[in-house]
């Protein structure tokens, strides 16, 4: 890989990829990038969607209609295995929307680290980070919409006197309400929290990774070192390659069946609870 800002030294190289194209500060901060290309991914998903619907063929489905039958069949086991009876009609489709779109924006990280960076650079763009997921605005936003859910769910399924009851007298009984209201408080805060920040730190991490195999040419330089760096660089990023398309499908998995396992739960009534 080459690199489109080696001038400054590694620190500025890492510096630079960490920084998204942003407008405003503070709490109004828009990081630009990552909802552009959030937001083409999930136009992506819902334009292969609609191609896939419009061209379906029930006596001789094709090898990639196929696939996409496998994994709506395996959400949907994946659904009742955590529901067991019916589940509401909403779940299905938002555990697969998680697991196809989440996988998709870790995808980008695939993508050679300063390939669209340097492009963009050379039109004048200073900064870009093109996996929305390594931005904790991402990740922290998509669990907070699945702990509204779950707090929907709660209310719909134990009702307001079911729901403050959960918190009353789980887990320790009605002895103990004050040690109960917090233990219930933090483990329900730590849901949507916990479920964020796994999907970050994984692909943070996994970026940092591809930038320290990137800085490995930087310090080549065109003599025999040469010929012990760049092919080390080229094992290290198939074998990282290799390992982080695991990584990358496994936290899309993991976050489809928390979701799954959160709402699941908020369905359970208060009793039983």
């Amino acid at each position: 890989m080459a690199t489109e800002n080696t001038g400054g030294g590694s620190v500025e190289y890492i510096q630079h990829h960490l920084t998204n194209l942003s407008v405003g500060q503070g709490f109004w901060q828009l990081n630009i990038d990552t909802l552009i290309f959030s937001t083409l991914l999930g136009g992506l998903i819902l334009f292969v969607a609609m191609k896939i619907g419009q061209n379906l063929r029930t006596e001789t489905p094709g090898r990639f209609q196929n696939a996409v039958e496998g994994i709506l069949e395996f959400v949907d086991n994946q659904v009742k295995d955590s529901f067991g009876g019916k589940a509401p009609a909403l779940i299905a489709p938002l555990a697969l929307t998680i697991l196809i779109w989440v996988w998709l924006m870790n995808f980008m990280d695939l993508i050679p680290i300063d390939l669209i960076p340097a492009i963009a650079h050379g039109l004048g763009v200073p900064y870009l980070k093109i996996v929305p997921t390594t931005d904790l605005n991402t990740p922290l936003a998509m669990a907070l919409v699945v702990f509204m859910l779950t707090v929907y769910y709660n209310l719909k399924v134990k009702g307001f006197g079911g729901y403050i009851k959960m918190f009353l007298f789980h887990p320790f009984g009605k002895f103990f309400i004050p040690v109960n209201i917090v233990m219930t408080l933090i483990e329900e805060l730590a849901k949507p929290i916990s479920l964020g920040l796994r999907l970050f730190g994984n692909m943070f991490a996994g970026e940092l990774v591809f930038m320290l195999i990137a800085l490995l040419t930087m310090g080549a330089t065109i003599s025999a070192s040469l010929l012990i760096w760049f092919p080390l660089q080229v094992v290290l990023d198939l074998a990282w390659l290799i390992f982080h398309i695991l990584v990358i499908t496994l936290q899309a998995f993991i976050f489809m069946v928390l979701t799954i396992v959160y709402l699941g739960m908020a369905h359970i009534d208060a009793d039983s609870h």
